[in-house]
């Protein structure tokens, strides 16, 4: 699994537990989903279609700094399947795991359209064929 990003938990991302809100966290996964899929896919044009459970292990409290990690679990036609951990970047603990989540790319009318990719991609190796 690749971490991709941090977060840093402040005050305004808290639950009434005066721990992180699962609210929040789900936010950043998705948005870390999309961020991964449009860059896998080279297309703005890509949605969340799908969730599987999502599974609280830990929480994480104001000043943690958390990071999120991506891993491709297959390539559809249309679609991208992934997994999620969120984790404690200090101590490694898992916060939160998500086994499927499903992006779909989308052509310019809206609709899913296949995106002809069967591997990942990093854009380091794009750029160097590019030379």
């Amino acid at each position: 699994m690749r971490f991709h990003s941090r977060k840093w938990v402040k005050p305004e991302d808290l639950n009434a537990n005066e721990t992180l809100f699962g609210g929040k966290v789900l936010a950043w996964i998705d948005e870390e989903a999309a961020l991964y899929s449009i860059i896998q896919l080279e297309n703005k044009k890509v949605v969340t279609k799908y969730m599987s459970e999502i599974n609280f292990m830990s929480t994480a409290v104001k000043g943690d700094i958390i990071e999120i990690g991506i891993e491709v679990v297959k390539f559809g036609k249309t679609s991208l399947t992934l997994n999620c951990e969120v984790r404690n970047k200090m101590t490694h603990e898992t916060i939160v795991t998500v086994d499927n989540i499903i992006m779909v790319n989308l052509g310019a009318d809206g609709k899913p359209v296949a995106h002809n990719k069967t591997k990942i991609e990093y854009v380091v190796d794009r750029l160097a064929s590019k030379e």
